[in-house]
């Protein structure tokens, strides 16, 4: 592959080659010296134009274990600010010889349209409410590390689905890779006719809690909503907030997931989200590794 630029139209092959070598890679972050080589030769910019901390700060950590060259790049103190076009603000970056692109964009389908335009390589960090391929792809491996396999397992996607990319790109790679899936939330965050996509649908949360093996719970994205959604936090949470009780109460033991920032109170209560049951932090980790897998296998085709 030249580009990552979503989970739909990545082949199966594909994403299993990625989670193998993310599994060699998390070996190298955990050595007393977590540095390799391989990409020496590669300069990569990471072009967000969107706010992030996790992503950014986990593509970046990835490039240096890999001893990348790096060029960051702000929307906020950029040229973009006078006007300028996504793909001239993204020429002119590549006419400083960049190999690489990660791009963050509000806009669906922006890291599409450069990777038709650009020689370098693109690699989607988000585009809007449509894909987050690195987050689908950290978040299937955490599974498959916590529990072995990842077929026959039954995934939940909790939360705003509506506007979430993590949603999307979760339900690909989970299909892909043997799982069943299911969407939970209010009726009105629910996407029109998304049981078109294979998945099963409930407004349910403790059906969606009894039924899984692991629970991966969205964040309200308030800053995509243009209105209002539901009548308040407050209410939000009573009707799908999950805390240690309603776990406990559960006939079996199910994994917590989040691919953060959590809004404690809301969509998880600290008591959950920092239980033994929980593996946000994990996932944190394993985003590094699966990074530096990405990066990786896309340098070996230039």
């Amino acid at each position: 592959m030249k580009h990552l630029l979503g989970i739909k139209d990545l082949p199966t092959s594909q994403i299993e080659n990625i989670l193998t070598t993310a599994r060699e890679f998390k070996e190298v972050i955990n050595r007393p010296i977590k540095k390799v080589p391989s990409l020496r030769d590669i300069t990569i910019a990471n072009v967000f134009f969107e706010n992030s901390t996790r992503t950014r700060i986990s593509f970046e950590l990835a490039e240096k274990r890999l001893s990348a060259d790096i060029v960051n790049f702000s929307a906020s103190t950029s040229s973009v600010k006078k006007g300028e076009t996504l793909l001239d603000t993204v020429n002119n970056i590549l006419a400083m010889k960049v190999d690489m692109i990660v791009i963050r964009h509000s806009s669906v389908g922006a890291p599409h349209f450069l990777a038709r335009h650009i020689n370098a390589s693109v690699v989607n960090a988000g585009d809007g409410t449509h894909e987050h391929p690195t987050q689908a792809l950290l978040d299937a491996y955490s599974v498959w590390e916590k529990l072995g396999t990842i077929e026959g397992k039954k995934i939940a996607l909790i939360g705003d689905i509506l506007h979430s990319r993590v949603a999307l790109s979760n339900i690909f790679v989970f299909q892909k890779l043997g799982a069943e899936v299911m969407v939970c939330g209010p009726p009105t965050l629910l996407p029109k006719h998304i049981e078109a996509l294979g998945v099963k649908v409930t407004t349910k949360l403790h059906e969606a809690l009894q039924w899984c093996d692991v629970a991966n719970v969205l964040r309200i994205q308030l800053e995509r909503q243009q209105i209002k959604y539901f009548p308040s936090l407050r209410e939000y949470s009573l009707y799908y907030g999950i805390n240690q009780a309603m776990l406990n109460q559960l006939d079996k033991e199910i994994v917590l997931m989040h691919p953060g920032p959590i809004n404690r109170g809301v969509e998880l209560s600290s008591d959950a989200a920092d239980s033994p049951q929980a593996i946000i932090l994990d996932q944190v980790e394993n985003g590094v590794a699966v990074r530096m897998a990405v990066l990786y296998l896309l340098a070996e085709q230039r």
